[in-house]
This record gives structure tokens, sequence and C-alpha cells, in this order.
């Protein structure tokens, strides 16, 4: 992987008012920001070590620029597909912009080397800036610079040693959308320009992958207890006596008119779907209960599945699937991330909505000039 340093553009955290307020309106307001003197940018080409921390985690990764190149010879792994839609609102915000205010978290397998040397850079040394944030719970994004050639030469001769394929644990779109636009400036003559993609590098033991759930709306025309009794070809049904997440792997709670249950596949499902190279739940529960049983036949476009991230908790499902008539939620158990590393070594993609990463990125906080 050929991690490069860059020109980084960074907050004036002291002429904010309100972090809070500031990097939520980025995504509108940058070039106003800009303008108003709320940014200014490094001296020299840096990187930094970046570290999320927060009462329940510490997430330790490094910001950098890596050569597009890595993205279009595949050593930058994807897991899902991009729309067309989202493809081009990004890219008409790159080019407008002229920047990259959100980097691409990109995970990779742990290296003892990279995390060592991770450790020994921040002995002693106090971050060149931090920002604290309360959008949801006190999280303080710190970062630290790296600008001498010592340094930037060892991290980038570790990664290109140790690190020869990463995966897009966030921002397909921001990754397809720069790539786009390098290839038009290629074709332009102009060449250099958008040859370097903003990323978050996290080690797999500095990533968590929470749940992503589902609330349908409609049962496809099934009473309740029809759609029991056509779910029970496929599941082991057992009613539960309060609201749950599944435990493990190859286990789904569902939430139906008030009651909640806890469903496990038959073994004559998982004999049917045995070559599949991993049994995913997303998938399961998307070819037998959403395309056979409710008549789902692509959860991407269908306007019948809601999908709420992990951290909304079961209130949050709860809430939604009150609100449809005869719906019906499904809590999910998380993928992990090797899982989905050994889909994209293989080429292939999750389903929709599949994962939901922690750390997560904010737009600000850090910025590459295009």
């Amino acid at each position: 992987m050929h991690i490069k340093p860059f020109r980084a553009v960074y907050p004036c955290v002291e002429r904010i008012a309100s972090a809070d307020a500031f990097f939520s309106s980025i995504k509108e307001d940058y070039s106003g920001y800009l303008q108003g003197s709320l940014f200014e940018q490094s001296a020299h080409e840096v990187l930094y070590v970046y570290q999320i921390r927060a009462a329940a985690y510490c997430y330790t990764g490094l910001l950098a620029c890596v050569d597009i190149r890595d993205y279009l010879e595949g050593h930058i792994r994807q897991h899902e597909h991009t729309l067309a839609d989202k493809e081009q609102t990004q890219l008409s915000l790159l080019a407008a912009r002229k920047a990259a205010v959100k980097p691409v978290l990109l995970a990779y397998p742990a290296v003892d080397a990279i995390s060592n040397w991770v450790k020994a850079y921040l002995v002693g040394k106090e971050p060149g800036f931090s920002i604290a944030l309360q959008e949801e719970a006190v999280e303080e994004h710190s970062f630290w610079e790296v600008s001498a050639e010592a340094d930037l030469l060892e991290i980038q001769r570790l990664f290109a040693q140790f690190v020869p394929n990463t995966y897009i644990a966030d921002g397909h779109h921001r990754a397809a959308a720069t790539a786009h636009l390098y290839a038009q400036a290629l074709e332009g003559g102009l060449a250099g320009r958008y040859d370097l993609l903003l990323s978050a590098f996290f080690p797999s033991s500095d990533i968590a992958i929470l749940d992503f759930n589902r609330v349908v709306r409609g049962l496809n025309g099934h009473t309740p207890t029809a759609f029991m009794a056509q779910l029970s070809r496929y599941c082991e049904i057992e009613v539960l006596g309060q609201a749950a997440k599944p435990t493990r792997k190859h286990e789904i709670t569902m939430l139906l008119k008030g009651e909640w249950y806890r469903l496990r596949w038959k073994e004559s499902v998982m004999l049917y779907y045995a070559d599949e190279p991993l049994l995913l739940d997303a998938m399961l529960l998307d070819e037998t209960v959403f395309r056979k049983l409710l008549g789902i036949e692509d959860v991407r476009t269908d306007q019948r599945i809601h999908y709420i991230e992990g951290p909304k908790g079961l209130e949050g499902i709860s809430s939604l699937a009150n609100e449809q008539e005869d719906g019906a939620a499904f809590c999910l158990y998380p993928i992990q991330l090797q899982e989905m590393i050994t889909l994209a070594d293989l080429g292939q993609v999750l389903p929709p909505k599949s994962t939901w990463f922690l750390p997560r990125m904010k737009n600000g906080l850090v910025v590459q000039l295009f």
C-alpha cells in the first residue's frame, strides 16, 4: 500500500464556537468556512496519527493519502456496490469543493510492526490539536502530526511491506468518485490531479462492526398467523419474554405484533446454501424470508424495507416497527470483519446495509485539497 503525506487543511479550533454545529454543517458550508479563514493549511506535507476516544472505546489509526492507483488496481477492496446517483453526488461535491472533506475509512489486518511504531511515536507527545464532539456521546478526536522525513519514510516502508491490501469500511462512493475524477483528469492531460485518496487507516484491532437491522412494512398479504406458519418452514421459532438482539451467528430476533421471537435457521436451509463461500444471515434473510415469503425481489430498491443501524438500539427498532401496519422487525448478529475481508478477496459483496462500522468519520476534521 502506497501511503503518502499531503498538505493538510485543518480547522482553527480556537475560532469555532460550537464544534458540533460546525462539523455537522461542513457538508453544506465548507467553502464559506474556508473563505472565512476557519481553516488553515500545514506548512509542509504531513500525515497524522489519529485517535478517537470515548468512555467506551479508543481507536487509533493513521490519516494519510493513498495513491489512487492502489484503488484502480484492486488493492483497496470493496464489500458493497456503489449506486450511480450517490456516486454522481460525490463527483459533484468533490469537483465543486476542489477538496475531500472526509476520509475513506480503510481497514487492514493488524500488523505488529505498524502498531508498535504508532505506540512508540505517541510516547511523550501531546496532540497537535484535539476536537471534542458531543453529538451522541462525548467523543474526542486527536491528531499527532508526522512530518519528519525519517518518520514519514519509515511508516511508508512499513505499509508498503506489510499491507498489500486494505478494505473499504466506509466511503465506497467517495473512492469511486475520486477515481472517476482522476480518469477525467488524465484524459484532459492533467496528470497529478485527483491522484491521491484521503484515507483513515485503522487496523482490525481498532475496527468494530455493529449490527444493521431491518423493519419491513406489510406481510405481503399474509396474516401474522399465516406468516408465522410459513416462516416455520425455514426457522426454528422460540417465543421470547422480552426484546432482545441475537447472541450469535445464524440467530435472528424478530418483533411481530408486539411479540419478540428468536429464529434459528433449520438444518435444511443451511444445507441448501452449503456451497456458498460464507453463510451470512443477511443473505439468508433476503433469500428466504424477504424474497420467498414477502415478495421482495430486490432489497436495494424495495421501499418496504427500512434499515436501522445498531446504535439506535432495540428502542429505535421497536419504535419504527410499531409505526408500520402489519410490520415486522428483524435483528441480525453483526457480521465479522474477517467475513467481510473474505468476501472482498473473492470479489463478492455483502447484502446492502450489512455493516455499521466504528470508528465513524466526520466531515471537516482534516481536509485534502485537490
